[in-house]
Formats: C-alpha cells, sequence, structure tokens
C-alpha cells in the first residue's frame, strides 16, 4: 500500500519519518479544529433551515445583501466544516476565510448577524493562530 504525504484521508498507518512524533500542541490543534467543525456544521445547517424550512421564504423580504450572506454562508459553512475536520491545511485557509467573511458581513450588513458573533469569531481566530503557531514551534523544536 503506498501513502501519499499530505493526502487528506489516510487509510492504515503511514510511516513516519525518523525522529517525527505527534506532538502536545499537534494534538490540541487538531482537537479544537474538530470542535470547529462541529460548530461551523451547525451554523450552515441554520442557514440552510433558514432557506429551505419556512412557508415563506424570509429571502424575499430580507435586503439583497443580507441574503447573499445567508445563500453564502449556508454553503461556506459546511464546506469549511468537513475541511476542519479532516484537520487539512485548506480546511483551516476555508475556515479562517468564512470567519473572517462572518466578521465582515456582521459589521457592514444591517441584521444579518448578532454582533456577538464578532466577538467569539475573533476570539476563535486568536486561538486558532496561537495554537497553529504552538504546533508549528513544538514540531520544529
Amino acid at each position: 500500500m503506498s501513502f501519499v504525504r499530505d493526502a487528506a484521508i489516510r487509510l492504515g498507518e503511514a510511516p513516519r519519518e525518523a525522529g517525527a512524533r505527534p506532538t502536545r500542541w499537534g494534538l490540541i490543534l487538531v482537537v479544537f479544529m474538530r470542535l470547529m467543525a462541529g460548530l461551523w456544521l451547525c451554523q450552515g445547517l441554520v442557514e440552510w433551515a433558514s432557506i429551505v424550512l419556512p412557508q415563506e421564504t424570509m429571502l424575499k423580504s430580507m435586503p439583497g445583501a443580507a441574503a447573499a450572506a445567508v445563500i453564502f454562508f449556508a454553503i461556506a459553512d459546511p464546506v469549511a466544516a468537513v475541511g476542519l475536520w479532516l484537520a487539512t491545511p485548506w480546511g483551516g485557509a476555508l475556515w479562517l476565510f468564512a470567519a473572517t467573511s462572518q466578521i465582515f458581513v456582521a459589521t457592514t450588513v444591517k441584521d444579518s448577524f448578532a454582533s456577538a458573533w464578532v466577538a467569539v469569531d475573533v476570539f476563535l481566530v486568536v486561538i486558532y493562530f496561537v495554537l497553529t503557531f504552538k504546533a508549528s514551534q513544538a514540531r520544529d523544536g
């Protein structure tokens, strides 16, 4: 069985490089990413519920920018959640894009997101960067 070094999904046990071992910070980062994946998947499902469940769709009553934001996050959030769950670099990058987009939309589009989400998103982004930095320091050191 051949292994791809940076494959998103690995079957079996991939051979380790000489002296390489998983770090505690790397494990904490993966657990954080999986927790974020659950939260972002729930967020995406809430966005989809607001699109498909009501009898009278709220997209007709919303301003155009807010409706576009609902559609964008209904797509972006679940995709980012999958990438986070797999703990892939593209998952972290897509999640950062979705989180910063949510901050931007919450501050610019009226009645789109609660202002508390801005603080939560900023807090989570800072935690992600700190954990990523610590994991890379532990791996390199």
